[in-house]
């Protein structure tokens, strides 16, 4: 699954169902007007007969092919507001969740469109939309507007005044069936493409429709049929390049998160990484393991392995604020001495908060500070609250030493949550046998499960034995035991330095 600022909790109300409503109303003027350039574009392009008529006069002559243009795109708006509202009415509740929408569409048509014009109708990237869809949207998303999107196609080529010319007039009518197989092979190989490379060669796959068809439609006709399938080999080729060229723009604008933009992101040159290793290099280590464990987690679960490596990468990022008041980044000496329980709290919790604010400021994905801030919940701060009792004779109310949460959303927080946690008491532990890993890690598990800190996502008991053992396992891994060193310093035969003089 795709993320991206449109995966805020955002709840569909009265207020949200209509602003929607405007901004459909809106958007459907907007391709109108779209769709009015594209015939004023072709009175001037084609010469003769109706298709060169004046521009208001072909409106006046054909009314009533324009009006059911008008009206098949009315439609189509009408399916993709009621999809939405059926299958995630949350979705519309933000409006640029919307705007994403008839972005891709609405370039994905140009592009498609004057493709056919210039150059062939063959040529045509028709993958373009289900490739862009797949990544910022997801499959099932992907798959609707495939079908939207070849049914507009098509509504604009048989009711504008769009010529392709007699020698393509089948292939324009065959169309739908090229558009809509590319597609669909563009959204299911494109699923499993990680790396732009194979993103490029998916290109290749999302031509073939096209090359049988035209094989087929040219056959018959008697012609030539090697610079038809040139076409149709470019056209899928394109929609690849094309979707290579587009996804970093729609990523930064709409601030998308893929698999992509996440790889990007966890690269140790990253500006907050690179300053993470910089200014507090044991926070850093820390967030390595604790990535190392997250993504073996999301793998034992099926969950997003990117997002959960990234989110882990970023989930400290709050200690860069004050990184000398973390045990990790200390070096003998501890300011914590110094300060009240009350203050050491306040500045230990804040890294959360801090996390959230910092990650935000740099217009990064709002998945990785929603992690950063909830991946602690309302936990206390154990080793505070316990200095504050010995210093006040057991009054203290350990709200006042706790984080402020809010607590884990989604599996990936929570994995975070016990990562994290199992990653620090690791290391505290003189001996890490199998057996002493795995009592740490389980009572982690149920101090938080007794703290209720998972009942805000969707986390089952049987998730939590999978998340244990595969912590134990990657612990054990990491933290092996390795055989004593002999302390022997060999030297040179002297025998031998003798016949080399």
């Amino acid at each position: 699954m795709m993320y991206s600022e449109t995966t805020e909790n955002k709840k569909f109300g009265r207020e949200e169902c209509v602003k929607s409503v405007f901004l459909f109303l809106f958007n459907y003027l907007v391709f109108l007007g779209l769709i009015a350039f594209f015939i004023f574009f072709n009175t001037l392009e084609f010469a003769g007969g109706e298709s060169g008529a004046d521009f208001g006069t072909y409106f006046s002559e054909n009314l009533s092919e324009l009006g059911y243009l008008a009206a098949s795109l009315l439609v189509l708006f009408v399916v993709i507001y009621v999809y939405y509202v059926f299958e995630d009415r949350n979705f519309l509740a933000a409006m640029k969740n919307i705007e994403l929408v008839f972005s891709l569409l609405g370039v994905s048509l140009v592009i498609c469109y004057f493709f056919g014009v210039f150059f062939n109708v063959y040529a045509r990237p028709s993958a373009l939309l289900a490739l862009l869809a797949l990544m910022l949207l997801g499959r099932r998303d992907a798959i609707f507007l495939n079908v939207v999107f070849v049914l507009m196609m098509f509504s604009v080529d048989h009711f504008s005044n769009y010529s392709p010319g007699e020698a393509y007039m089948t292939a324009s009518d065959c169309f739908p069936v090229i558009a809509f197989s590319e597609g669909m092979i563009g959204i299911f190989v494109g699923s499993k493409v990680k790396t732009r490379l194979r993103s490029f060669l998916t290109g290749f796959a999302v031509s073939l429709p096209a090359l049988i068809m035209v094989s087929c439609i040219e056959y018959k006709k008697g012609a030539g049929i090697v610079a038809p399938l040139l076409y149709g080999l470019e056209g899928g080729v394109l929609s690849a390049v094309i979707f290579m060229a587009l996804l970093p723009v729609f990523e930064v604008v709409f601030n998308c998160v893929t698999d992509y933009r996440l790889r990007e992101l966890t690269d140790h040159d990253a500006p907050l990484m690179r300053e993470l290793r910089e200014k507090a290099i044991g926070t850093f280590n820390h967030c390595i393991v604790v990535a190392h464990l997250a993504e073996a987690c999301a793998i034992a679960l099926n969950e997003d392995t990117a997002l959960a490596r990234a989110a882990a990468y970023y989930h400290d990022v709050g200690k860069l604020r004050q990184p000398e008041y973390f045990t990790e980044n200390q070096s003998g000496y501890n300011p914590h001495n110094e300060l009240s329980p009350e203050l050491s709290v306040d500045i230990i919790r804040s890294h959360a908060k801090d996390g959230y604010d910092l990650i935000r400021s740099k217009r990064l994905p709002k998945i990785l500070a929603d992690v950063a801030v909830q991946h602690h919940g309302t936990l206390p701060i154990k080793y505070f609250y316990a200095k504050a009792l010995k210093m006040s004779d057991g009054e203290v109310n350990i709200e006042n030493f706790s984080y402020s949460g809010p607590k884990p959303q989604t599996k990936i927080a929570a994995i975070i949550m016990i990562a994290d946690a199992s990653e620090a008491i690791s290391r505290t532990l003189p001996a890490r046998t199998p057996e002493k890993v795995e009592n740490a890690v389980r009572e982690i598990i149920e101090e938080r499960v007794d703290l209720d800190q998972f009942d805000e996502c969707d986390l089952t008991m049987k998730d939590l034995t999978i998340i244990k053992e595969t912590i134990v396992s990657c612990l054990t891994g990491v933290y092996h035991s390795r055989i004593q060193y002999p302390k022997l310093k060999l030297k040179r035969n002297s025998e031998e330095e003798d016949k080399k003089e």
